[in-house]
């Protein structure tokens, strides 16, 4: 990581997505919904392909863009749950993985020989913010295949919380 600055466009690209959260619960059309879901996964796409490329990857960054990912599903799971779009069985798969990598962080920090242990994001983490921005457009696009994309954000969710597990365990061992 080069830079500590957080006023790098990546930054700014990532917080965007708190925006994108606000809007997806202020509108309501399927279009207009579908077109946030697109926006922030382009922007969680955007912000790390202009980081690397530009050479502003920083420790803000590494904590800024999973917190906005986190927060715009959280943010679009629970307005489709208030607005009886999905089913809280559903609710909770979706955000199953996050809260479990939620518990793991705070446990991590509170414990004190994990407090050095360094964070990063995985493969499988991503493959499951990348799911669980299809599942949320497949709720507008073909509700009937919804159970078919939940059953894949689950099983992915359950091998991610497996992934960050371990590499914790192990990253305990180094530190």
């Amino acid at each position: 990581m080069e830079r500590d600055s957080l006023a790098t466009l990546p930054n700014i690209i990532s917080l965007s997505r708190l925006g994108l959260a606000v809007a997806f619960v202020l509108l309501k059309g399927t279009n207009a919904r579908l077109i946030v879901i697109a926006a922030a996964g382009a922007t969680d796409f955007l912000d790390g392909y202009l980081a690397r490329r530009g050479g502003t990857t920083s420790k803000w960054g590494a904590l800024i863009d999973p917190i906005a990912d986190r927060f715009f599903v959280f943010t679009a799971v629970c307005a489709l749950l208030f607005d009886d779009v999905i089913g809280t069985w559903q609710y909770a798969i979706l955000i199953s993985r996050d809260f479990m990598t939620a518990v793991g962080f705070l446990t991590a920090r509170a414990i004190p020989w994990l407090r050095n242990v360094r964070f990063k994001s995985r493969t499988i983490g991503k493959v499951v913010t990348v799911m669980q921005l299809i599942t949320l457009a497949i709720v507008f696009v073909v509700p009937q295949l919804l159970n078919v994309a939940l059953a894949f954000v689950g099983v992915a969710s359950l091998i991610s919380i497996g992934d960050y597990t371990l590499a914790l365990w192990h990253a305990r061992q180094r530190a």
